[in-house]
């Protein structure tokens, strides 16, 4: 006998277990939630530094990769995706950002009514519980803690008041709408513990008789009647047996930026030639499934720290991390409850811009060239910028049929002559912060890229051979008007020509925020749940 549910929700990630909450608190209405990956129980997960051993960690992530490309030096960046309850938001590195206000107005101004920033801001305010000082535009009453640094390190200090010295103002609330400035990021972390979407929202959630989440349950294809989604089959292992649920109202597509294109190419929505080459029949020619799609492409300085200077890398080994151990356990600051990035600076790579068009980050720790988050054997501190708004474009593509195989993934970094130009400025201005008197009674030397890169074509050669992806996906189902041939959601997530199937999830953002994505994604997966209901009440 197939399960039938009201709606059915694949991923549990940022966006599906916000909608999971909001679609059945009223306990109307049956909701079904299928996540690829097992429940949130490894331990490494919870403790905000364990995010280096789930990075790597196949059983609770997608282990993705890009497609190499000259301007990546012939490199595939592994470009890591949640496979587990909660998503993203289980393995990320926990930072909370809105972006910018003209991010959405931009939207709007695209042909997505009521997308603009005054439309969307309520929906931040509803995810989110500001701890800490807030005005009137953070929200105190949402699932997810939003908190403040609580563990601080002079080096940090140090580089703060170098920038300041320069002219970057420090910002207390970079989440007001106002974003330019430095200071420390803001964490979605509370009594020293990561608080993922599913921790903060789902398990809540799950206590309702209305509410079934399903684990080890990968999406294997969508099931059609003409042009209206009625439900899907799943399974757990490529060689086992598919089960069949229906939904008698919506299918809702919430499985990340690569899942979901790929999940309704192989299901038989997607562009004519690609549906062909995968010899699917298909069920809707959409285009835009699996264009549009951009990343955010950061490069990062290494610096030496002089002799007696302690970085996380030293806290983090031997005995000193055997004390931080027992202030994680007691409830004390400690560097086991941090973000990997500790400061921000949102500025300019040139003189007349309006509004910050880079993202920085500085952390008093360093990192292996070329591993993911592997601490170096030596005191050191590193520093990142990328770009906020790329506009170079790519797509992600089906391989083949197979649920089991990766898709083809191609952001084509640094393509556009913009990006190359912006991209060179972040890194000249990194220099010049990381050099500021107020850090040099801390630090001794530069070791990535080294002196001896001075020119643009070095900075150039240099970030074509050691950038790597944020893990921001964004833009494989944009939202536009039904004219945009490229629009794969309407302005209320419907996906264009079908029934009964909505999109929700970083895919459907129509261009990048100034901004890591999770926060926006949880305002849109808020704001469809109001479209849904509202729906259902017209109904």
């Amino acid at each position: 006998m197939t399960d039938r549910f009201d709606f059915i929700i694949v991923g549990s990630g940022a966006a599906g277990s916000v909608l999971a909450d909001r679609l059945s608190e009223d306990g109307k209405h049956s909701v079904c939630v299928l996540e690829a990956g097992p429940m949130d129980t490894n331990p490494w997960i919870h403790m905000p530094a364990g995010f280096i051993k789930t990075l790597a960690n196949p059983d609770v992530s997608w282990q993705f990769s890009t497609e190499p490309t000259e301007m990546t030096g012939g490199r595939r960046i592994n470009t890591i995706q949640g496979r587990v309850l909660g998503g993203g938001t289980s393995i990320n590195g926990l930072i909370y950002n809105r972006g910018q206000p003209d991010d959405l107005n931009n939207w709007a101004q695209r042909g997505n009514r009521g997308w603009g920033y005054d439309d969307c801001l309520p929906y931040y305010k509803r995810t989110e519980r500001r701890v800490g000082v807030a005005d009137d535009t953070r929200g105190t009453e949402g699932g997810m803690p939003v908190t403040d640094m609580d563990w601080f390190h002079p080096v940090s200090e140090a580089f703060i008041e170098g920038c300041v010295a320069q002219g970057i103002p420090r910002n207390p609330d970079y989440n007001n709408g106002n974003q330019a400035g430095v200071g420390y990021y803001q964490r979605i972390i509370q009594n020293n513990r990561r608080v993922s979407a599913a921790r903060g929202r789902l398990h809540p959630a799950m206590a309702r008789k209305n509410l079934e989440v399903r684990t080890n349950a990968r999406a294997t294809t969508l099931l059609f009647e003409g042009k209206r989604c009625v439900g899907l089959r799943y399974a757990a292992s490529a060689d086992g047996p598919r089960t069949e649920i229906r939904a008698r109202r919506e299918v809702i597509i919430s499985a990340g930026t690569a899942n979901t294109a790929r999940l309704l190419q192989i299901s038989g929505i997607g562009p004519a030639a690609l549906l062909q080459k995968l010899g699917v029949a298909p069920v809707h020619i959409l285009p835009g499934v699996g264009e549009n799609f951009r990343d955010h492409y950061a490069s990062r300085f290494i610096m030496r720290a002089k002799p007696g200077t302690v970085t996380l890398n030293e806290l983090a080994r031997g005995w000193r991390l055997g004390t931080q151990l027992v202030k994680w356990a007691t409830g004390r600051p400690n560097i086991l409850a941090t973000a990997p990035s500790h400061v921000y600076v949102f500025w300019k790579s040139f003189e007349g811009l309006d509004q910050p068009d880079l993202q920085c980050v500085f952390t008093p720790g360093s990192y292996k060239p070329g591993k993911t988050y592997i601490l170096d054997d030596y005191p050191g501190v590193s520093a990142g910028s990328w770009q906020h708004r790329p506009e170079s474009t790519g797509f992600v593509r089906a391989r083949s049929t197979n649920p089991w195989e990766n898709p083809e993934i191609q952001p084509n970094y640094l393509s556009h002559e913009m990006d190359r130009r912006v991209h060179i400025a972040g890194l000249r201005m990194m220099r010049r912060l990381l050099n500021s008197p107020q850090l040099s009674q801390y630090l001794e030397g530069e070791t990535l890229p080294g002196g001896d890169v001075q020119t643009d074509d070095e900075f150039l050669d240099f970030a074509r051979n050691n950038g790597v992806t944020t893990y921001h996906l964004i833009g494989t189902a944009k939202m536009g008007p039904a004219d945009d041939p490229m629009a794969v959601v309407d302005d209320r997530l419907r996906m264009h020509g079908m029934e009964g199937l909505r999109v929700v999830d970083a895919s459907i953002m129509p261009a990048m925020t100034s901004a890591n994505t999770m926060a926006t994604t949880m305002m849109i997966a808020e704001r469809a749940a109001d479209f849904i209901r509202t729906e259902l009440r017209a109904a």
